[in-house]
């Protein structure tokens, strides 16, 4: 997990998801292609610096609650992008020390700084492979993950701002239930997803704009990303937009003077728990 080894694999000749992600966020680890494909996305919806921001908090607030209120102490997130701190680990082992987490991605930036993504607390673990979430047996079935977590024992799957970037083609739905069955019951899945549900024009520009640059998309209305939770037994309040989603779990929430509208956010999110 070299520098060198990362940088081979970049490919700045087109922008990059998590790498407009980082941009949305006022991260550093981005190209100027990334910038100017994340302008674009900025200028047909200004809200997505919002919707980066909630996506964050919800990750921070739904890690928070299934470590204090469910007893998780393991963490698969895939999907993880690049590092910005406080990282899942950091959240989870700020309230329980021995958390293990995994972090999967397929990013050669990611790969890059997976440095800090390693940093754990002694009582804990973290570890980072690189595995695409279109092919859950093979990150399911890697001896990094095995090293780290027990699949005997509930694990909370991660997947935030993940699966808009699986399309029906590739069988979304599919692959979410395919990583559910390895987990044992007292497992969970956290997850976010954007959607056009509350401006539909704004949301088919953005699709146009990422499937243009070569990243295809596609944004799920509150039913349909509520398909990815069938079997589970959701957490109040079910599927919400996210800044809805138990605000004040996280003490770095704080007290803010105007909230962003429903359509500035314009994120789904939800938490539930495996029988």
């Amino acid at each position: 997990m070299t520098d060198s080894h990362a940088a081979r694999g970049i490919d700045t000749s087109r922008p990059h998801s998590a790498r407009m992600y980082d941009y949305y966020l006022g991260g550093k680890d981005h190209f100027e292609i990334d910038t100017k494909a994340a302008e674009t996305v900025a200028a047909a919806y200004p809200g997505i610096f919002v919707c980066a921001r909630e996506n964050r908090a919800f990750m921070h607030r739904a890690t928070r609650v299934l470590a204090q209120e469910h007893g998780i102490r393991q963490w698969l997130d895939i999907g993880t992008g690049i590092p910005t701190e406080p990282n899942l680990h950091q959240v989870a082992q700020s309230v329980v020390p021995d958390a293990r987490v995994v972090y999967a991605d397929n990013d050669p930036l990611v790969l890059k700084y997976a440095e800090r993504l390693m940093r754990s607390t002694a009582e804990g673990r973290t570890m980072y492979i690189e595995a695409d979430v279109n092919e859950p047996e093979t990150l399911l079935e890697a001896p990094e993950l095995a090293e780290v977590l027990d699949l005997n024992r509930p694990v909370a799957l991660s997947l935030n701002a993940l699966m808009h970037f699986v399309t029906d083609a590739q069988d979304p739905y599919g692959i979410v239930n395919r990583l559910l069955d390895a987990l044992p019951s007292g497992s969970a899945l956290a997850l976010s997803h954007c959607t056009p549900d509350f401006d539909p024009p704004t949301w088919e520009k953005v699709t146009d704009i990422y499937t243009s640059a070569g990243t295809p998309v596609q944004f799920r209305s509150q039913k349909d990303v509520a398909r990815f939770f069938d079997g589970l037994d959701l957490l109040d309040p079910g599927i919400a937009v996210g800044h809805r989603w138990r605000p004040g779990a996280s003490p770095e929430d704080g007290s803010v003077a105007e909230q962003p509208t429903d359509a500035e956010v314009s994120l789904w999110t939800g938490v539930g728990i495996k029988p």
